[in-house]
Formats: C-alpha cells, structure tokens, sequence
C-alpha cells in the first residue's frame, strides 16, 4: 500500500523573515593623522539587554593589520589582528588582551566565515549603505535555508515526481549607524607636504 501523498505546506511554513535586530551600535570616527579614533556604543536586545562602550584606535590605510580596543565599563584592552584570509571564505583572527580587574592576560584566536552554520545552511554577511559623506549604515543579516529536493522513481512505489519545497529563515540581526569626521588640519597639512617641491 502506497503511502499517502504529503499535503503542500503553507507559505508560512516555509519560510520565516524577522527584522527586529538584536543588536544596535552607534560609532562615532575621527580620522587624524593616518589614524582611525572610534567610539562604539552596542545596545544588546537578547537574550539580556546590555550596554557596552569601546574605543577603537586603528591605522586608517587599506592594508591595516591591527587594531586596538579599549572597554572602560570592563577595563579591558585588546590587540586585535586584521582578518587573515586561509582560503575564500576561511579567516584567522588572533588578539591579546589584558584585563584589569582579573589582572588577567591572554590570547584568543577565532575562525570565521560568511558561510555560518553547517557550512551549507547558512549566509552570514553584513551590507553597507552610505546615506551621504560621514554617515553609514551597516546592516547585518543571516538567512538559514534548506533548498527545494526533487525525487521520483518508476516500479519502486514511488511516486513518479515529487518535491521538498526547502525553507528558509532570515533576520536582521544588527543595525550599525556610523559617524564619520575627518579632521580638516590633517588633510590639509598632508595637501601642503604633497605640493611642495622636492628638495
């Protein structure tokens, strides 16, 4: 006895879009010198709300390899690498860090990716969207999905065609507002150094 064909699921059960973001940062840059100066402030929605401020000072070039993070609420100072990529979608990320209160110092490492989860099921990944000169956002997102699966089979009392319709799960995870200032006596000192004659 064949068994019965499955019924269609509903679109809402195939797949789910939630755009409350967990987590809201506001930075605030300055650029002086060669120099990136940040000031972060993350608002944390769940599973516990929470604040956190860093200040982040880091060279302001395209080849930076570090950069440095200060947290005054936990007294904590970190060295933190630039993201090293191993393959394509594969990076190294190393720091050390000191802790005041613990009088702790250590080193952590991380392996990262755009691809989360599994590898396969999951897209990690963060847009930038430039509203107009010294204001950004950046958004990040995450979309978990299994795709569609096609079968059939003749004499083996399968039917001769039939479809998983897959699923997928996204949200917003993070909403980023950035503030950039760059300071005018730095780039106009380093116009004057590029104008000068040679010696």
């Amino acid at each position: 006895m064949e068994p019965p064909p499955e019924e269609p699921k509903s679109w809402d059960e195939l797949y789910s879009i939630d755009l409350m973001p967990s987590e809201l940062f506001l930075k605030f840059r300055e650029q002086i010198q060669g120099f990136r100066v940040g000031l972060n402030l993350e608002f944390y929605n769940a599973p516990t709300n929470e604040c956190q401020a860093k200040l982040v000072l880091k060279p302001f070039s395209d080849d930076r390899r570090w950069k440095f993070i200060y947290e005054p609420l936990h007294h904590d100072v970190r060295l933190v690498s630039k993201k090293i990529p191993l393959t394509k979608f594969l990076n190294l990320q190393v720091g050390i860090g000191h802790s005041f209160q613990l009088h702790t110092t250590g080193w952590k490492w991380k392996l990262t990716t755009c691809l989360g989860g599994d590898g396969v099921s999951r897209i990690r990944n963060k847009t930038s969207l430039g509203l107009y000169p010294g204001v950004d956002m950046r958004f990040g997102w995450r979309a978990d999905y299994v795709l569609p699966e096609f079968t059939g089979g003749v004499g083996t009392g399968e039917p001769l065609f039939n479809m998983n319709s897959g699923r997928l799960e996204a949200s917003l995870d993070r909403i980023e507002t950035i503030l950039t200032h760059t300071c005018l006596s730095s780039s106009s000192n380093d116009q004057v150094i590029m104008e000068s004659p040679p010696s």
